[in-house]
């Protein structure tokens, strides 16, 4: 009997303090935040003496992530400007396979699947040159420059570096590489236990 009494008290308590509203303004413990001036971008502030609400970053910020130590890596190219000759990235089947997934997305549509030249882009009538992986000059030209042309684009080819992170780019190489191999390849490729079916 007094459980059901003190719970129709409380009841009776919480259903009397139901729509009220409270004409105070909130207790704030730390007010000074609360009505702070604040400037919208591009506005003029007079605190800073150029005037500028958006400051500039601090000379030699750079972005978490972004630090870009490794030149060969990010640019394709050697300390001393020169492309460098062998991709900086160890080259596993795992990373040419990689390489085959992001090609046949973005590449294969006008280098085609076999790096011939002739995707579907080159062979619409569209009126662009057809360019295959598969020529003397492309099959000796450094990694480095491969990796830039992915990177930058050239001629008609736009560049892909907004779409691309720079070990897929990496990876795109290998695989055009192994294309390269697959449609120029002689008899000391095939491995030896393999050469009698050959």
């Amino acid at each position: 009997m007094k459980r059901i009494s003190l719970l129709l008290g409380i009841a009776i308590i919480l259903g009397g303090c139901r729509g009220s509203l409270k004409e105070d303004p909130p207790i704030h413990i730390n007010p000074n935040m609360d009505a702070m001036e604040r400037f919208e971008a591009q506005e003029a502030n007079p605190f800073f003496e150029d005037g500028r609400a958006m400051r500039p970053p601090v000379p030699g910020t750079v972005a978490r992530g972004m630090l870009r130590e490794d030149v060969a890596f990010h640019t394709g190219r050697n300390a001393d400007g020169d492309y460098v000759q062998i991709m900086p990235v160890e080259y596993t089947v795992e990373f040419a396979n990689r390489g085959r997934e992001r090609y046949d997305i973005y590449c294969s549509v006008c280098h085609g699947v076999a790096g011939d030249g002739q995707g579907i882009v080159m062979t619409g009538g569209y009126g662009f040159v057809p360019i295959g992986f598969h020529n003397d000059r492309l099959r000796t030209i450094e990694d480095g420059y491969l990796y830039e042309v992915i990177t930058q684009g050239v001629r008609s080819m736009p560049a892909y570096a907004q779409q691309i992170p720079i070990a897929d780019r990496w990876a795109i190489v290998a695989y055009v590489r192994a294309l390269q191999r697959s449609q120029n390849a002689d008899r000391d490729d095939i491995p030896a236990d393999e050469q009698t079916n050959f």
